[in-house]
């Protein structure tokens, strides 16, 4: 039996942060939950950038849906994302159901470039969960300050939700309360909060990388915390948790169904040379928890990982103690925290960015070659660089590509936005292109006059 199963006898669930559409047709998900006792599916825009950019596995179904009309990328990114999201789904039905509803989801993120918006992530989520239209989906909000309310509206619409990008106590505290409010909201209007699953994904190895940073100016001194901060938050959090699903509130959901929301470790593949590479996994076991674990730290788990039951629970006080010292090295822990969900946004942006061109490039022929056009000078790469990130922070690439016409003046340039999708067309009669170039060269034409706007 898989040494992974054992996690389920100290009442962890087990998650892969993965997914692809040959993991599900292959039927290695499939080996997963029967043989390591596997219960549910993460994903984000990272995940799906590499596995589209990185083979050929989508490449004959990104090509057949572009030749159906003119879909934007946006558009061929959810044809694809919520079709391996219903198949994954599909698998881990059996799990869903075997567990009542507790495990056997898989996730699925709201574009990152709604994050800082709370009725757009709302309208995204409600989108999307009736688009994937399955019992076992999560759909992944960040806890961002406009993504707090959002997560409340959402559970009170009977909506499961992934609180995603959390990294300190206080911000998960305020994730709590509004999954705590938005379960009395479903039961005051009627829903039935049994029906709700949640989980807060607390992100843990980049702490530790964020620490490292701050800590080389105390070399002589940050010996004590080096490595040791990202599981101490994490401990200081499952205790938060606890002491939150109790008491008098809690018990008024509980009777009526409701579940709690469990605490989600993230990030936990390990990024530094000087730790175990499974020093996460294992020192983070705990009950009434799921790790979700990419696959290279679950092999590596499978092969040699150690388990040590309530680890989580173990040494709290020496937890504590190590955030005191590193408050005590002038390290603001939660100024870190602040920056990093910010940079993690960043991140998923970046990423969203790069799946879209990803897709837009495995649209085209294999056989057309295109023209990289670079800046030439400094100014200009910074003028480039600050304007991308304006749009980025904006939303404006995803409206851009919907072909929205207020990101103008808003009035008739809706009619004009054929050039978005142009190549695309253009690369679809081809021949016809071809055929022409050869009759110029034949007739030898030595000019052109290009008559139109811009």
């Amino acid at each position: 039996m898989s040494s992974l199963r054992d996690l389920e006898k100290c009442g962890q669930s087990l998650w892969l942060d993965y997914l692809k559409r040959s993991l599900i047709e292959s039927g290695e998900l499939k080996t997963l939950i029967q043989r390591d006792g596997l219960k549910g599916v993460t994903s984000n825009p990272s995940i799906f950038e590499k596995a589209i950019a990185e083979g050929d596995e989508y490449d004959k179904t990104i090509l057949a849906f572009a030749k159906q009309g003119t879909p934007s990328v946006t558009e061929i990114y959810e044809h694809l994302a919520i079709a391996d999201i219903q198949a994954a789904a599909d698998v881990l039905r059996e799990v869903y159901d075997a567990t009542k509803g507790e495990d056997g989801f898989v996730s699925l993120e709201c574009s990152p470039y709604l994050a800082n918006d709370t009725q757009a992530t709302i309208a995204e989520a409600r989108r999307l969960w009736a688009a994937v239209s399955r019992p076992n989906l999560m759909i992944k909000v960040p806890a961002t300050e406009a993504g707090l309310p959002a997560i409340r509206a959402l559970i009170g619409e009977g909506i499961n939700v992934n609180i995603t990008l959390l990294f300190s106590v206080k911000t998960y505290r305020q994730v709590a309360e509004a999954y705590l409010g938005g379960l009395e909201d479903l039961k005051a209007s009627g829903g039935d909060p049994a029906r709700i699953a949640s989980v807060a994904s607390f992100f843990v190895s980049r702490i530790d990388v964020a620490v490292d940073e701050a800590l080389e100016a105390h070399s002589s001194e940050g010996g004590a915390v080096h490595g040791k901060v990202a599981i101490a938050n994490a401990k200081v959090a499952y205790a938060a948790y606890k002491e939150i699903f109790a008491g008098d509130r809690w018990e008024a959901l509980r009777k009526v169904g409701a579940r709690t929301q469990r605490l989600l470790w993230a990030s936990t593949s390990t990024k530094s040379r000087d730790l175990r590479d499974t020093v996460y996994v294992e020192g983070l076991v705990g009950r009434d928890t799921v790790d979700t674990v990419p696959p290279a730290t679950m092999d590596a788990f499978r092969d040699h990982g150690a388990i040590e039951p309530d680890a989580i629970e173990h040494d709290l006080d020496a937890a504590k103690a190590t955030l005191t010292t590193l408050a005590g090295l002038g390290i603001d822990l939660d100024e870190i925290t602040s920056k990093l969900i910010v940079e993690g946004v960043q991140k998923f942006d970046d990423a969203f960015d790069e799946l879209l061109g990803a897709i837009a490039e495995r649209s085209r022929s294999k056989d057309v070659g295109l023209t990289r056009i670079e800046a030439g000078s400094d100014a200009a790469t910074k003028a480039f660089a600050d304007e991308m990130e304006a749009w980025r922070k904006g939303g404006l690439i995803r409206r851009l590509w919907s072909g929205d016409a207020s990101l103008w003046t808003g009035t008739d340039e809706g009619k004009w936005c054929g050039w978005l999708t142009v190549v695309d067309q253009e690369l679809g009669d081809v021949d016809a292109l071809q055929r022409f170039a050869e009759h110029v060269r034949q007739e030898d034409f030595t000019d052109a006059v290009l008559l139109g706007m811009g």
